[in-house]
Parts: C-alpha cells; structure tokens; sequence
C-alpha cells in the first residue's frame, strides 16, 4: 500500500468516525460498537496486559475515540499517564472537553503515537476495511503494529474481529475479519516470544497481548 493509499484510508475512516459520533454521541455506539457491555468486556481483554501496582504507567491508547478507556483505567489502575490519539478531529475534540479536568491525560489528533509509553493499546482500529482488498488491510494493520510496537516499551495490546465469525453475520464488504493464528504468528515472529491470544470471551473478536523483556 503506497502513502498515498494509507492517507485516503484513513481519511475515510476519519469521515465514517465523525458520521458516527454526530449520529451517537459519546457512547459506544457513537464509535460503532454495540453496547456499553461489550466495551467494558473488550477493556477487561486489553488491559490485561497490565499488572495493577503503584507504579505510574505511561499509556498510549491508538484510536482512542472519546477517550471512554479513561474512566475504565481510572476504576483499575491507580497511577497513570495516558495519551489518546485519534485520526478524526470530532472524536479528539469531544475527549478534550469530557476529560478537560482530569490530570495526567492528553488527546491529539494524529494516526500514531506522539511518543513512546510503557504500553500501547488500540481498540477497533482494524475493523473498518470499507472495500479494502485483504491484501491492502492486512498490510495497514502489519505497518500500524510496527509503530504500535516501536513506541511500546513493556508491550501493546490489540483486537480484530475474527474470521471465526457466523458467516450469516458477516460484513466482509466493510468490515475486516482477521485470522487470528496468522496475527499471533506475525506477532511472535516479529515482536516478542511472549504473545497471548484471547479469543474466549464471547464477543465475535479476538485480542493479542504482546509482552516484552524487562
């Protein structure tokens, strides 16, 4: 996929983002899940990744809509930095106003992490093909776990929804369903020995831990 390519993607994906808060608002629906049972479920997968200590972890959420991840940290974690990014500016604005008083949390508005933290997490950021050959998706989310990767010093997290999927379900015309041996081999082979695949939670999707030395 040339520059080129990767920009219009993620301009219409951007558009299709915006469309959906306008329509929504600040609820799981506004960034296209179904239901606030389903977020939660998927946050619990995610931030497994992370031990709950007094250490300050440095956090990046990829794609981190209106920063609904915030309040779910907030319940777990004691002590965190956190920064969202998002490619869509309707989506970083309605997080700046819902967490304007809230310290230690920054949105901007950009495709990829400003700068390295200790974990990095994107939530849905594979779905959304919109006509996207197999080919050309699975190399955008290959060139986007690189970045996730580099800027991740003790690991990433990432979900996709599944190839397991009830076919009568499926929308392959818009939506991506990602094998899930394919990406746990892409991530054991490129990124670390220590990989998780969960994909026993009930929802039509899995998520990958990736853990680093150290």
């Amino acid at each position: 996929m040339t520059n080129m390519q990767h920009a219009e993607l993620l301009r219409d994906v951007a558009r299709y983002y915006s469309e959906k808060l306008s329509a929504h608002g600040q609820t799981p629906q506004g960034v296209d899940w179904n239901g606030e049972g389903g977020q939660q479920l998927r946050f619990e997968q995610l931030t497994k990744l992370i031990t709950p200590t007094t250490q300050t972890y440095r956090i990046n959420d990829i794609g981190c809509g209106y920063g609904a991840l915030v309040d779910f940290l907030r319940d777990r974690f004691p002590r965190f930095s956190y920064v969202g990014t998002d490619i869509s500016p309707d989506m970083v604005q309605a997080a700046r106003l819902r967490y304007k008083d809230v310290p230690g949390v920054q949105f901007l508005e950009a495709g990829a992490p400003a700068a390295p933290a200790d974990f990095g997490i994107a939530s849905g950021i594979f779905n959304l093909r919109q006509g996207r050959s197999d080919k050309d998706w699975l190399d955008y989310i290959k060139s986007t776990l690189d970045v996730i990767d580099d800027t991740s010093e003790q690991g990433f997290s990432f979900n996709c929804l599944t190839s397991y999927s009830d076919a009568e379900k499926m929308r392959p015309d818009i939506l991506y369903y990602a094998d899930p041996a394919e990406l746990f081999d892409h991530c054991k082979r490129n990124y670390s020995r220590n990989v998780a695949l969960l994909h026993d939670y009930d929802l039509y999707e899995f998520t990958i831990l990736v853990r680093k030395g150290g």
